[in-house]
């Protein structure tokens, strides 16, 4: 039960200061003095520091998995508003995690465990281009979405005055003709 506690208050305080000050300008001996434990501790429950990040980012990375294979399943006539609408419920119920990924996105990349991600992400902006090959498509879909998780990093508002602000921006850009 107590390394279970550990575990779970390295987690909590890791991400604390990562959002703070930075995946980089945090260290593991700062996270494992702010926790009261010692780095061999922290070792003991995360081989290293990139391991804290995947573990905080991991519920985001499945909930992207998840919305991805229900896109898979949404025809094309509807692919657009399905993507704006289940990225933006993502981003807002993971903003911290959405802040970590796009903290260390190079690095993060290149993670093996992580290895997938860029897959995801190009399903995910083939869902907001309409599964279009256009490049005007493609770009105004790596606007939206980097616009998107940029805006839900950094705007204080609740989530039900965002979502619906998102959403109609989004289906503005990406939808002609739609609010």
């Amino acid at each position: 039960m107590v390394r279970i506690r550990t575990r779970d208050e390295i987690l909590r305080v890791a991400a604390e200061l990562f959002t703070r000050y930075g995946f980089k300008g945090t260290s593991l001996h700062d996270i494992a003095a702010e926790v009261g434990c010692s780095k061999a501790t922290l070792l003991y429950h995360f081989a290293h520091k990139d391991a804290i990040l995947l573990a905080l980012v991991e519920p985001a990375r499945q909930s992207l998995i998840d919305l991805v294979a229900r896109l898979a399943g949404v025809d094309d006539k509807g692919i657009r508003v399905a993507a704006i609408e289940g990225f933006i419920d993502l981003v807002l119920r993971y903003r911290r995690e959405v802040t970590l990924i796009y903290d260390v996105t190079p690095q993060f990349m290149q993670e093996p465990r992580f290895a997938a991600m860029r897959e995801l992400t190009d399903a995910l902006r083939a869902g907001f281009a309409g599964r279009s090959s256009d490049p005007a498509d493609q770009i105004a879909a790596d606007v939206l979405l980097g616009g998107i998780a940029s805006v839900a990093i950094d705007d204080k508002r609740d989530e039900v005055e965002l979502r619906p602000a998102l959403i109609a921006v989004a289906r503005r850009a990406l939808i002609p003709g739609k609010d």
